[in-house]
């Protein structure tokens, strides 16, 4: 991965970050930095407050309370130019499905302020890159789900986001399709962008520079895969994340503003 320079804010860095929906809390006292380069995995159960936590830090939702900066940009005060530097994917991306990949790239790419010879140049990189140039003319609305999850990556990034939010992007996506997924995000990551990406499963999990557990709006650990299982005392990521939801189905009904 590219290093970041010393003096380089983090990617993220939250500060008693609180969200409240009519009184229910979805995110309490959330205070998390993310450091440049790195494929950060937040992960937890259900309604434990990640889906949350992305929607504030894209500017989509207000916090409650706290302080929040994006690649140096603040949350809220800030919202506009961190729409500029972010590329945001979640699990029903807003693709075209009666316009072809083409053509969907190039209205992505025009969005984020890309025309004339940039944009056309732009487009056939990302047809290149994630291997959608033998499809460009094919409706969207044709593909298989591995096949719309490349074109959505494609379209989030046009732009060369400085930071890219993924929002459990390969769920319901075909194990080769998710394996090539990842491929994706570290040529990403190498090239520079930092990424956040929640998700139900435990061998992406693992591919994460870092992680963060949340549970209930709360967050409980960070740090490397093998910090995360020594901290709660077992052997595996996926042990923890089902004893994490086994107590959470425990403790009774938890809302969380929608949050998944």
């Amino acid at each position: 991965m590219m290093p970041a320079a010393l003096d380089d804010p983090p990617a993220v860095h939250t500060r008693g970050l609180r969200k409240v929906f009519d009184r229910r809390v979805a995110v309490e006292g959330l205070d998390l930095t993310v450091r440049r380069g790195e494929v950060f995995g937040l992960l937890g159960p259900n309604g434990s407050g990640k889906t949350t936590t992305i929607r504030i830090l894209c500017g989509l939702l207000e916090p409650s309370a706290g302080e929040a900066t994006v690649v140096g940009l603040r949350v809220g005060a800030q919202r506009e130019l961190i729409r500029r530097v972010i590329g945001y994917m979640c699990q029903r991306f807003g693709l075209y499905e009666e316009l072809t990949i083409r053509e969907n790239l190039r209205f992505y790419a025009t969005i984020y302020g890309l025309t004339g010879r940039a944009l056309t140049e732009r487009t056939e990189q990302l047809l290149d890159e994630l291997k959608l140039a033998a499809r460009a003319d094919q409706r969207a609305g044709a593909l298989s789900g591995g096949w719309k999850q490349r074109l959505a990556l494609a379209c989030a990034t046009a732009h060369r986001p400085a930071m890219l939010f993924l929002d459990e992007p390969t769920a319901g996506v075909d194990p080769a399709a998710r394996r090539l997924f990842w491929l994706l995000i570290y040529a990403l990551a190498e090239q520079g962008t930092t990424v956040l990406v929640t998700t139900h499963y435990m061998d992406e999990a693992e591919r994460c520079t870092r992680l963060a557990f949340m549970s209930r709006g709360r967050l409980l650990a960070v740090g490397t895969r093998d910090e995360i299982t020594r901290h709660f005392a077992k052997r595996t990521i996926e042990d923890v994340f089902v004893d994490l939801q086994s107590q959470d189905e425990a403790s009774g009904p938890w809302h969380a503003g929608g949050d998944s």
